[in-house]
């Protein structure tokens, strides 16, 4: 029996993670914002899930900022979160997501914000109304926060530069 294990992502991960991103969302836009991110230094996090020797699971918190007035507050982003389909329900998106919870934690952040279903993301402790407050050309359900520690409530939400080169 094998142990699936959890650990950051190397170069050498790259192309397993693309093929991971695009099975998972049945698409490449998802590998491709990884890949500009990256490439950015944009990342805050990146972790995979491996087991048996093979990349099935993939997160990356980027830097992502709350800009109030003249001043800005880092955050992180949680996008993407993708699990190969023949993993799903196996809890690897969970394990995930915790993992870089205390990653993020110990590295002194204070607040995450993800788009995704309020469901899901809701048992890791985002809320919608811990991110009513910002402004973002995300902002509906979807939005989520999480705050560990103090930060902002409001201000404009300002993502890296991949997250517009996707939407164009």
């Amino acid at each position: 029996m094998s142990m699936m294990s959890i650990r950051a992502a190397t170069p050498r991960d790259r192309e397993a993670i693309r093929l991971v991103e695009e099975h998972a969302f049945g698409q490449q836009a998802e590998a491709g914002l990884v890949d500009a991110l990256v490439a950015g230094g944009e990342a805050v996090v990146e972790l995979v899930a491996v087991e048996e020797g093979q990349v099935v699971g993939h997160v990356l918190f980027s830097r992502l900022y709350v800009r109030q007035g003249g001043e800005e507050f880092p955050a992180v982003a949680l996008a993407p979160l993708a699990v190969a389909p023949s993993f799903h329900g196996t809890g690897i998106g969970g394990a995930l997501v915790r993992e870089a919870h205390i990653r993020l934690k110990n590295a002194g952040e204070r607040l995450s914000v993800v788009l995704g279903d309020p469901a899901y993301y809701g048992r890791f402790g985002y809320s919608r109304e811990r991110a009513a407050g910002f402004e973002s050309e995300y902002q509906g359900e979807a939005l989520q926060a999480l705050a560990w520690g103090e930060a902002p409530a409001t201000g404009g939400l300002v993502y890296a530069p991949a997250f517009s080169e996707l939407a164009a």
